[in-house]
């Protein structure tokens, strides 16, 4: 397991939390997503030493962590720039329901990481050591 590259790529989910709270409106995040997952998963394929699923999955996994820990630190402002979010928690208090999902979600986007990165492994090439 290569822990830096899992590490290093998880800090795009840091920067998406961020950005998420108040910059990226939440119609056109899922763009922003789907890039992000195609270039870890181009970099989970050159540069992991194997267990290429595993990498992606783990990435998500982490990412789950940080954008959890955001999106509940800064809620007042989350949730005012994702209005559609704030209608979901019913029942709940928002930043509770938000600790519940976080981890599913991670676990979601980590089996869809996961995939990907299998796939790049098998349509890249690996990157040769020391280059």
């Amino acid at each position: 397991m290569n822990w830096k590259l899992i590490f290093q790529l998880s800090c795009f989910g840091l920067i998406m939390a961020f950005a998420t709270v108040s910059l990226i409106p939440e119609k056109v995040e899922p763009v922003f997503w789907v890039v992000i997952f195609v270039f870890c998963a181009v970099v989970i394929a050159r540069a992991a030493p194997g267990k290429y699923f595993l990498h992606g999955f783990l990435v998500s996994l982490v990412n789950c962590v940080w954008i959890t820990a955001v999106h509940i630190y800064f809620y007042n402002s989350y949730v005012a720039h994702h209005a559609d979010m704030a209608s979901m928690y019913t029942g709940i208090h928002p930043r509770r329901m938000m600790l519940l999902y976080g981890p599913l979600f991670g676990v979601l986007f980590g089996l869809i990481l996961g995939v990907f990165a299998y796939v790049a492994s098998k349509l890249t090439t690996k990157k040769a050591a020391g280059a």
